[in-house]
């Protein structure tokens, strides 16, 4: 990784450059592959007295976190910023972690896509229709409106066509 700390109207003393230095080495924890890092220290207007600090991170895969803190005094601009990067890294860390993997390019170089597939044995249970008496359109409504599990019902309507009514999540009911 690449340090770049850089004042722009400030003078950088070595204690400075040493302090944000070891703030950024602090960034390495979160395992993110940081390509480089550019810190500019830019001196204020000469009324306000303050310092505005700028921290440019840069990920790899095209990822950049632009931190930007304003304050009187140096030191604390910098534990401001770096405090907020830690942050923003954790969250990178945790949204690449909790990230699934959905096509053969998130899974990298290793994927191999399975030839070999065995159908999985469906086993069919055949139905008595004897026992079941086709519906009308009032008793499917009647039948959809006691039933808590079932979300739809197979009828005959008055043309003999074979019709599905279901629940909707609305509480009426739709027809197809």
């Amino acid at each position: 990784m690449s340090k770049n700390i850089v004042g722009r109207h400030f003078d950088l003393s070595d204690s400075i450059r040493d302090h944000i230095a070891r703030g950024i080495d602090g960034l390495e924890k979160y395992n993110l592959e940081i390509i480089s890092t550019n810190t500019i220290i830019s001196g204020d207007n000469k009324k306000k007295g303050g310092v505005a600090l700028e921290l440019v991170i840069n990920l790899t895969d095209k990822n950049t976190i632009v931190i930007t803190q304003a304050d009187k005094d140096v030191y604390a601009a910098a534990d401001v910023a770096l405090s907020r990067a830690q942050k923003a890294l954790r969250r990178h860390a945790d949204k690449i972690k909790n990230h699934k993997i959905m096509s053969f390019r998130d899974l990298g170089d290793e994927a191999e896509a399975v030839l070999d597939l065995e159908p999985e044995e469906v086993e069919i249970v055949p139905m008595d229709l004897e026992l079941h008496k086709p519906l009308d359109f009032e008793e499917a409504i009647e039948a959809l409106k006691a039933e808590k599990k079932r979300q739809f019902i197979v009828f005959n309507d008055y043309d003999g066509l074979m019709r599905v009514m279901y629940k909707r999540a609305d509480g009426k009911f739709g027809l197809y």
